[in-house]
């Protein structure tokens, strides 16, 4: 779907013209595959000429804007980003020699994002008194933030799932007590939740669920040619109370532009750039995954001994300020990265990820499978090696490997106490890069990747289904009482 920046009909200011009846409140939870998702669905809502208002913190904010991938958010004015203060809050750094690797060291920052209820609340108030109608797109995870809409009646709200339609149907199976069993959509062996989470973001999920009863609808990054039989599971559980689900992804563009001050200049494109088609494998684990030691060192290896070409993002996971501070310098053995210039780039910094999938070098991807990035590697059509750490990362493996045969497993999650050995490394990259296996699921990610591409064109089943989204946004309020 291509943005149309010229047409504009919304200062920079942020000051509402006679002509605008709706806008669109979009509320992201405080991390980075969440404020991300929600930054790229802002830019297909305001390609229909509806102004949106982008709330969080000043931190979070700048980090959503300087993180973004395939379009630049400044050059924009109908997207307004409101940094609104909260208390100061604790940012210690990652654990890598946590047993859970869930990112406990962020929850202070989680607690503290409450506070933006109050800010929130004026901002949707004066919105509503100024437009016919005003929309909210919360994470959610604030469902508690936004619970103020309940008692504006020009006001709706919608929940947005930063987590595959696959996943979430799980939970609300597992949550109504009922036994996940293998048949035609479910495949057997379902990963166990133990360990994907904290506790303590346990009961911050249990605290949030009671506000999702005011909510008019559901919204979800992904495609109904990946996931349309979960879909309509999720519509079938949700029909009684009336709540529609929608899938609008990928949110991601599917098209990466490229235009002078993108992050398309960043210096690993003039070495992709020597490299032949699909011959590169891009290792990163995102940014709530803290490796030990250990680990680095057999990663390294693996990759080394492998013999294939790579670029690896060699970072330590956020904190919940990512501007606050120092991180960790991840070290790699004494001497590694001369030893593999002719073969592999180091990338330290923050990596432009979706123009690195999408560019015609890359042909495997090394993932935690975080569904921000499996989305965006399932629209470049780049297969994957699936190597979840926690979260809904293990059932999004699951998903992309068992399901949509779209990747291999790297390390079983009934042993993520181990270390994966160079020696497995070295044999999923080049099961995935230098092997029949590897070159026939390239083959068939292209060509799924192919299809939800379309998705996104006109009349494509995506694209129709964002179009619904958006008139049924825009008409008269129907807002569920």
């Amino acid at each position: 779907m291509e943005i149309n920046e010229d047409n504009q009909n919304h200062s920079q200011n942020g000051v509402l013209k006679e002509e605008e009846e709706v806008v669109v409140v979009v509320v992201p939870f405080p991390a980075q595959g969440h404020l991300n998702q929600l930054l790229q669905l802002s830019r297909l809502i305001f390609s229909y000429d509806i102004p949106v208002h982008y709330v969080g913190t000043a931190s979070h904010n700048r980090q959503a804007k300087l993180r973004v991938h395939g379009w630049n958010p400044l050059t924009t004015a109908n997207i307004h980003f409101h940094n609104f203060e909260i208390p100061s809050f604790l940012s210690p750094p990652p654990d890598p020699s946590a047993t859970c690797k869930f990112p406990s060291h962020m929850q202070p920052c989680f607690d503290c994002s409450k506070h933006l209820r109050q800010p929130l609340s004026q901002l949707l108030r004066n919105l509503s008194s100024r437009v016919r109608k005003v929309i909210v797109i919360h994470d959610s995870m604030m469902g508690s933030v936004i619970q103020e809409v309940r008692l504006i009646p020009n006001i709706e709200s919608y929940s947005f799932h930063s987590v595959s339609a696959f996943t979430v149907y799980l939970y609300i199976l597992e949550t109504m007590g009922n036994s996940i069993e293998a048949n035609d959509v479910f495949p057997k062996d379902i990963p166990s939740l133990e360990d994907c989470f904290t506790k303590e973001f346990l009961d911050s999920v249990a605290s949030e669920y009671d506000y999702q009863k005011f909510n008019s609808g559901n919204v979800y990054n992904s495609c109904r040619v990946l996931e349309d039989a979960y879909l309509d599971l999720l519509d079938r559980a949700t029909m009684e109370s009336k709540i529609k689900n929608w899938a609008l992804g990928p949110f991601n563009p599917v098209k990466i532009p490229k235009f002078k001050g993108s992050n398309s200049s960043h210096f690993c494109f003039e070495w992709l750039d020597k490299q032949a088609p699909n011959s590169v494998i891009y290792v990163s684990f995102g940014t709530t995954t803290a490796l030990n030691d250990e680990q680095i060192k057999e990663l390294a290896l693996g990759l080394k001994q492998s013999n294939q070409k790579f670029i690896w993002v060699v970072r330590d996971a956020d904190k919940g300020d990512v501007f606050d501070g120092e991180v960790r310098s991840v070290e790699l053995p004494r001497g590694y990265e001369d030893s593999v210039k002719d073969m592999g780039l180091i990338v330290r910094d923050w990596a432009p990820q979706l123009e690195i999938l999408g560019h015609p070098a890359t042909g495997g991807f090394l993932s935690h499978c975080g569904w921000n990035s499996c989305m965006e590697s399932i629209s470049m059509g780049v297969p994957i090696g699936a190597w979840p750490m926690h979260s809904d990362q293990p059932r999004n493996a699951v998903l992309i490997t068992q399901v949509l045969k779209l990747g291999i497993v790297v390390r079983d999650w009934a042993e993520r106490h181990e270390t994966v050995t160079s020696e497995v490394v070295e044999n999923v990259v080049k099961r995935l890069m230098a092997s029949k296996e590897g070159d026939e699921m390239r083959k068939r990610a292209a060509e799924i990747g192919g299809k939800v591409r379309e998705s996104m064109d006109e009349a494509g089943v995506s694209r129709m289904e964002l179009d619904s989204f958006v008139a049924h946004i825009t008409s008269s309020c129907s807002k569920l009482l």
